[in-house]
């Protein structure tokens, strides 16, 4: 079985536009990909770092994930996502060891992915995302 690896790292921004500036001037990179995800409630766009990604999350609304997160604790880092090959295995290694997820099902995310998000408390105080492309 291949080793997990970073996928992408999840950044909290209050204008995707903005931080895409920022992202051009300082690492001249556009993104691959630029979607609404109304599951969320976020606008995502992806940047090509190596072979991974950076994710800029913009909400969409007042009920957003982002928006409760960037009224807490303001702009920066969300999530790290690790790409695994089997996102059910994982979720059940998880469950047997006592492992609280933020929701109970894998869900659909943006370019086709499944996903489940490991809730900080769990996962060292870091939201981590599990993630395995379609």
């Amino acid at each position: 079985m291949p080793s997990p690896k970073i996928h992408h790292v999840g950044i909290a921004v209050q204008s995707i536009d903005d931080a895409l500036s920022l992202y051009d001037d300082a690492l001249g990179v556009s993104p691959t990909l630029r979607t609404e995800v109304p599951s969320e409630g976020v606008i995502v766009a992806m940047l090509p770092v190596g072979d991974s990604r950076i994710e800029l999350l913009e909400a969409t609304g007042a009920d957003s994930p982002i928006t409760r997160f960037l009224a807490r604790r303001g702009p920066g880092l969300h999530h790290i996502a690790v790409q695994v090959e089997n996102l059910e295995a994982s979720v059940e290694r998880l469950r047997a060891a006592g492992r609280r997820l933020v929701a109970d099902e894998i869900r659909l995310g943006a370019d086709g992915y499944r996903y489940v998000f490991v809730h900080p408390a769990s996962a060292g105080g870091v939201l981590l995302e599990l993630i395995q492309e379609p």
